[in-house]
Formats: C-alpha cells, sequence, structure tokens
C-alpha cells in the first residue's frame, strides 16, 4: 500500500466532528499550512532566545508581606537593609597593615563615588569590628545598588569583575543576593544546554526503537519543538509584566518535551494501527484524531488547569512556572491535534516503518507482557493491593518530619564562588556580618525615647538575640550600652525608624522561624514590620499554608470533573484522585530522605545539605505531577472504555486496556523521566531535587501504580467502576464525551459507528451496569 494516492481522495461522508472538519480544512491546503508553521515557530524562536538575560533569580516571597515592606523601607528611606553585594577583602597578613589599609581606603572611595552604588559601608576607614574576621586577614564591604533587580545584578557582575583584578594587592571575591542570582541565571542556562545535550539523542533513540521509523520519531519530537518555542516567546512576553523565574525556562523545556513526546506517540501510535488495520491514510488520521486525539485534548486540559492552580499563590517564583506549564501543555495538545494530523497526511503510509504494528487481535488474542500482567493482578486483587500500599506507606514516612526552609547561596552548590565567599563569612565573621533581622517602626517619628527603650530592652530579651542597635543605644539581655556613632542618623529618619537586631539564628532554619515568632510577639509602641531573611522565610511559608488547601481543592476539582465527563463514572475520578495523593505522597517522604537528610547523594549527584526541604517545590511537584499522571491514566482509560463497551466484560476490558497502551505509556514515562532526569544533572540544588522528584512520581505512577494498583482496584470494583446516579447521567448525557460519540460515522470508514457486534451503540451502557 502506498500513502499519497490515498491522501487525494474524498471521504465517504464528510466529516462531522470540530477537529475532523478542522483536520479535513487544514488538509486541503496542507503544505501551505506546514510552511506557515515553519515560518511562524522559526519567528517565535528569535523572539524566545530575547528571554535569556531577563529572567528573575527571585520571587520566592509575596510583594505585600511584612518582611517586603520592611525590607522596600530599608533600601529606600534608610538606606539599610539586605546588601546587594558583599566585597570581602582579603590582605596576605592582616587588613590593619599600612599598604594593605591604604588599597583598602582607595577601593572604599573608589567605591562611594560609583553612581551604581546607593550606600555602602565598609571596615575603612573608621574600622567597625563587625566587619573584619577574627583572624584580621579579611574585610568587608557591603553595597547596596541602585535600580531594579535587572540593574542591581548587573552592576554586581561589573563591580566584582572589576574588585577582582583591580584591588591589588588585596584580592576579593564576592558574596550577596545580586551576584547570586546572576550566577543562578547563568549556571540555569548551562544546566538547560547540557540537559538537552543528554536528553535529545536518548529520547530520539527511544522513539526510533518504539516505532522502528526515524520518520515517526522525529514527528512527535516536532511536536515537543513547537511547544518549547511557543512558550519561551510568551516567556519574553510576559519579563514585560511580571517576574518570569530563571527556572522557568529548565521546566519549559523538560515538561515541554515530555508531554508533546508523551502526545505525539498516543496520536501516531493509533494511526500506525489504523493503517495496519488496512484504512486508507486520510481514514486513519480521521480515526486517530476522533480517539488518541480527543484523550490528548483532555490530558492536555487537565495539565493546563492544574498547573492553574499555582496562581492562586501570590508568589512570582510560582506564578512564573505556571504560566510556562500552561503555555507548554497547551501548546503540546493543540500542535498534537492540529499540526501533527496534517503531518501525517503528507508523510502517507511512510510512518509505518519496517516493524509496524500488527493489527489488533483483541483481547483474546492477547499475549504480551502487560495482558499476563493484568491477568496476574486481577486474579489476586487484594494481595496486589496488601503488597503495594504498604511500600508507598513506607516511602512516605520521611515526610512527617519535613522541614520547610527557602533556598540561598548554598543552592549553587560547593563549587560556586558565592557559596565560597558566603561561607567565609559564616565562619570568619562575627553573626552581625550574616544573621540579622530589622524591625521598621513606621510610626517613630514622635514617640518619646522611652517607650522605644523599653521596646529595644524587650527584643533583646527574645530568644536567639544577641544584640539590639536603635538610635538611642544598643541592648543586650536588657541591658544598654552607649549609642553607637551617628546612631540618630543611621536608626531614625522622618519615615520613622528601625531596629537592628543580631542573631545567632540561621535565617532558613527552625531557629529562625522561632525568633521571627518571638520579635513580632514583643507589644511595640506603633506598627512594627520585622524584616529580613528568616521573616521572608516565615512569610512565605504562611502564605503558603493558606493558599495550599484552595490550590489543592481546584486541582482535585479539576481532576474529578474532567474525569467525570471523559468515563461517566463516579468511582474511576475517586480512585485516579486517591492513587495520586498515595504515590505523590511516597515522593515527597523520599525527597525528605535524600535531600533533608543527606541519604542517597551519590545516586542524585552531590549537594549541599541544608536540614531543610525547600517551601516551594514541593507545591510545583504537586500540582505538575497530578496532571501529567492523568496522561498516563487517561490513555489507560480511553482503550479500556473501549473495550468495556464493545464487550461489557471489566475484566478482559482492563487486560485489553493494559496490553494496548501499557507499552505506550511506559515509554512516554521513560522519555518524560528522561527529561527530568536530564535536570536532575544540574548542581542547583532546586533543578536537582525537581528533577529527581517528578522522576521518580513518573516511574511510581507508570509501574506500581497504572500497571499493578489500577487493574486490582478494578477488578474489585468490578460493575461499580461504572456507577453513576441518574443525576449525574443526565448531566454526562449533556456535557460528556467519550471515545466514539454514539451514532456518529467515522468519514471513509464503513461500518464505523461505534457500535458493538451485538448492535449497541457507544452512548448505551454496557450490559454489567446497573441502572439507578
Amino acid at each position: 500500500m502506498t500513502g499519497t494516492p490515498h491522501d487525494t481522495a474524498a471521504p465517504a461522508v464528510p466529516p462531522t466532528t470540530r477537529p475532523e472538519r478542522l483536520v479535513h480544512l487544514l488538509s486541503r491546503r496542507r503544505y501551505a499550512f506546514l510552511a506557515l508553521t515553519v515560518l511562524v515557530t522559526i519567528c517565535l524562536g528569535v523572539v524566545g532566545v530575547g528571554v535569556f538575560g531577563k529572567l528573575s533569580g527571585g520571587g520566592w516571597t509575596p510583594d505585600d508581606s511584612d518582611s517586603a515592606r520592611a525590607d522596600s523601607l530599608l533600601r529606600e528611606h534608610f538606606r539599610s537593609g539586605s546588601p546587594d553585594l558583599v566585597l570581602l577583602v582579603g590582605a596576605p597578613g592582616s587588613v590593619d597593615q599600612p599598604q594593605a589599609a591604604a588599597a583598602g581606603r582607595r577601593l572604599t572611595e573608589r567605591l562611594r563615588h560609583d553612581t551604581r552604588v546607593r550606600h555602602l559601608d565598609s571596615y575603612w576607614p573608621e574600622g567597625d569590628p563587625a566587619l573584619v574576621s577574627r583572624d584580621r586577614r579579611t574585610a568587608l564591604i557591603s553595597l547596596r545598588l541602585r535600580g531594579g533587580e535587572h540593574a542591581t545584578t548587573a552592576a554586581a557582575e561589573d563591580i566584582r569583575r572589576e574588585t577582582a583584578t583591580g584591588a591589588a594587592p588585596l584580592k576579593a571575591s564576592a558574596a550577596g543576593r545580586a551576584v547570586a542570582k546572576r550566577d543562578l541565571e547563568r549556571q540555569s542556562r548551562h544546566d538547560l544546554v547540557r540537559a538537552e545535550l543528554i536528553a535529545a539523542p536518548l529520547v530520539l533513540l527511544i522513539l526510533v526503537w518504539i516505532f522502528g521509523n526515524m520518520l515517526s520519531a522525529l514527528l512527535a519530537l516536532s511536536v515537543g519543538g513547537i511547544a518549547v518555542v511557543g512558550t519561551l516567546a510568551l516567556l519574553h512576553a510576559l519579563t514585560g509584566f511580571t517576574q518570569v523565574s530563571v527556572f522557568a525556562v529548565n521546566l519549559t523545556t523538560a515538561l515541554g518535551f515530555g508531554l508533546a513526546i508523551d502526545y505525539g506517540l498516543f496520536i501516531i501510535t493509533r494511526h500506525r494501527e489504523e493503517l495496519a488495520a488496512g484504512r486508507e491514510v486520510r481514514q486513519a488520521v480521521l480515526v486517530s484524531v476522533r480517539t488518541a486525539g480527543r484523550t490528548v485534548f483532555f490530558s492536555a486540559l487537565t495539565v493546563t488547569l492544574s498547573m492553574a492552580a499555582l496562581l492562586v499563590f501570590p508568589l512570582h517564583f510560582l506564578r512564573s512556572l505556571a504560566y510556562a506549564g500552561m503555555s507548554v501543555a497547551a501548546l503540546a495538545g493543540l500542535t498534537a491535534v492540529l499540526v501533527l494530523p496534517v503531518c501525517l497526511l503528507v508523510a502517507g503510509d511512510r510512518v509505518v516503518g519496517r516493524r509496524g504494528p500488527s493489527p489488533s487481535a483483541g483481547v483474546d488474542g492477547g499475549r504480551g507482557l502487560f495482558h499476563r500482567t493484568a491477568r496476574t493482578v486481577m486474579r489476586l486483587p487484594v494481595l496486589t493491593v496488601v503488597l503495594v500500599v504498604p511500600v508507598l506507606l513506607c516511602l512516605a514516612i520521611p515526610f512527617q518530619r519535613v522541614e520547610f526552609g527557602l533556598s540561598d547561596d548554598r543552592a549553587l552548590g560547593a563549587a560556586s564562588p558565592v557559596h565560597r565567599a558566603t561561607d567565609v563569612m559564616r565562619d570568619d565573621f562575627g553573626t552581625q556580618a550574616t544573621s540579622m533581622a530589622n524591625i521598621v517602626l513606621p510610626g517613630l517619628t514622635g514617640t518619646p525615647s522611652r517607650s522605644l527603650d523599653d521596646y529595644a530592652r524587650q527584643v533583646s530579651r527574645a530568644s536567639h538575640v544577641l544584640r539590639v542597635d536603635t538610635a538611642t543605644g544598643s541592648y543586650a539581655g536588657g541591658r544598654q550600652s552607649a549609642p553607637p556613632a551617628a546612631a540618630s542618623a543611621r536608626f531614625s529618619g522622618p519615615a520613622g525608624g528601625w531596629l537592628s537586631v543580631v542573631t545567632d539564628a540561621e535565617p532558613f532554619s527552625v531557629e529562625g522561624g522561632e525568633l521571627v515568632r518571638a520579635l513580632r510577639a514583643v507589644p511595640a509602641p506603633g506598627p512594627a514590620l520585622v524584616g529580613g531573611d528568616a521573616a521572608a522565610l516565615a512569610d512565605t511559608r504562611a502564605v503558603v499554608g493558606d493558599r495550599l488547601g484552595p490550590a489543592a481543592a481546584i486541582i482535585v476539582f479539576v481532576i474529578f470533573t474532567l474525569l467525570f465527563l471523559f468515563t461517566g463514572s463516579i468511582l474511576v475520578p475517586v480512585k485516579a484522585v486517591l492513587l495520586n495523593l498515595l504515590s505523590l505522597t511516597a515522593t515527597f517522604g523520599a525527597i525528605v530522605h535524600v535531600f533533608q537528610d543527606g541519604h542517597l547523594r551519590w545516586l542524585v549527584g552531590d549537594f549541599l545539605v541544608t536540614g531543610t526541604t525547600d517551601t516551594l517545590l514541593p507545591v510545583l511537584m504537586f500540582c505538575i505531577a497530578f496532571g501529567v499522571s492523568m496522561d498516563y491514566e487517561m490513555f489507560l482509560l480511553s482503550r479500556i472504555m473501549e473495550e468495556h463497551r464493545r464487550t461489557g466484560d471489566t475484566g478482559s476490558a482492563v487486560a485489553y486496556g493494559l496490553e494496548q497502551t501499557g507499552r505506550l505509556f511506559t515509554a512516554a514515562a521513560l522519555v518524560l523521566a528522561i527529561a527530568m532526569a536530564a535536570m536532575a544533572t544540574s548542581p542547583l540544588t532546586p533543578l536537582k531535587l525537581l528533577g529527581v522528584g517528578l522522576t521518580l512520581a513518573v516511574v511510581l505512577d507508570a509501574t506500581l501504580v497504572r500497571m499493578l494498583l489500577v487493574p486490582a482496584i478494578m477488578k474489585l470494583a468490578g460493575r461499580a467502576n461504572w456507577w453513576c446516579p441518574r443525576s449525574l447521567r443526565r448531566v454526562h448525557a449533556r456535557f460528556g464525551v467519550s471515545e466514539t460519540e454514539a451514532g456518529e460515522a467515522i468519514p471513509g470508514v464503513p461500518g464505523a459507528r461505534g457500535t458493538s457486534p451485538g448492535g449497541r451503540t457507544s452512548g448505551e451502557l454496557p450490559p454489567d451496569v446497573t441502572r439507578v
């Protein structure tokens, strides 16, 4: 059989559904449409490249939180707060030696007159003891820079480069959030290239192995390429309106290629089956669009809406990742159901390859691995559940001891110069250099000094507080000492005043949280805003805790509703949600065991153990994994439902469905796992955690859940799988869909009306379903 003659033949019956009509319309101008697709993709690629350099390394804290407002007031009105750049200036002997001190003063004066610098604190010339190391070989110059995030990161990078070569005989290294963000962006871009170099060849080899055909593999890859390029262009446009995280690009490529190849696999596999069954090319394409295309549409919609749940969090980090995930899932779905069918029409039967699929022999003739697995599981369903569920619960146990934190310089990895410089600050300087909190009092003007003194004394008695500096003096353990030099000008002004709190608690630790709670519990003489890294973590945890319930409710509602519309069943969506929660909890437990407790580091690549788990990454994993797992659920259910409508036998339908899709979703899971595992090769701990976590989630879902628990539970449920109350059955009849809707003829496919041998149409209930 040749592909091209059949392409020009008109279908026996005009297309009846919207996707078919659209594909039919596009196929009439197929070459022009494909040329336009290539041209648009190239243009989007040119636009998308511009997103690099406009990405943000922040967005982890709510803009309207107390900590963010405190930091903003400190920067705008008091020339204080967390520095953008800290220069660690070392001397061979001592920073107090005449030659070193003279060079330090020259460097300080040069930076003080730099137009990019808003304010600086230097060891020279005042000799502040808080800004020199214990061995007096290293001194600090702390700088706050002008401009927004991108301006400060660019200025910090330039100053770091200038001082590294122009401070002789002193040697300078850099720390601070601005250079950390710049290194984060640079490393993220480097990791993106490396991940694609690792994943792309492996994915192509797997696709060639699956299809036995290079053309089919390239078509599946092209779906991912279009989706990723379009999403990068959208992210570039979004940078003009909001912060877009550096991790959005990494997520786009990993998730985009994973999902798009899943969708391409499903449609191309169904198309090849129809060709092998004797369909002409156009007929095979239309059947694939009506069946597999409909499943792909629902899968893409599920992932898109699952990612949309991240929008309930007022955090630029999560929202930008939501935009990336929603866009790439939607574009992957649209490309798979619009562009790919036209490509298949042009390719003809050349997609079959040397070892194309044989026509399905039906469930009775199935002798494959997945068919035998399903039959074995359904013979012992109770034993399967009793063995598998405890395994998942054991994996979930470590999640009980999770301690949430936020990423700091340690996320960059041990080899990062910024991390090494910050470690020197932690080890060689007093806590004032690294562990500080700030209390801003916007209404301080006119407040009696006695009230401020009493407040400062109470703050100094709080747990983990070593000293409190104010405009009226310093307080340690409730005792006042002489006021610091120029304290009145430094700690007070027309916008109010602030207190500097020196602490022995690490900001992103349990003790840091206790410190913030203690500071906020002290009665203040007016409105008080607690700022600093520890307060930022507390505010982030609070907003995540407040919004986690609504986000989870949105995801559960979306998945339940879409699966109900897809299947017309009540039990199947409930089963899917519960199994997803079980496998995700197991994944979170494994993440805590590895990344928080530090076990098995050799298996996932070395990283720095901080004793905490990033607060935001489990939320992100929850939304992504919940959506992706529904891909495999719908792939499997589509074939189970198809066979169940034909025979009415749940056991046979499950075995048939697993036989027809087991190899497919296993391959899809392998492709997605490779994309995520490539992301885990990054030395950046957040990317490594996300890659490892999503890889494990995909593997657990495709093996223990989809191959074992789903057949076992569906066998135990029996006819209850398809039960639906009368009222909801009417809802499904009006709004729901099925793989082949009742009474619809497939154009050009004689006799294909979704009827069983017994004459029952696909819209009718099978004989083993009791009407309610």
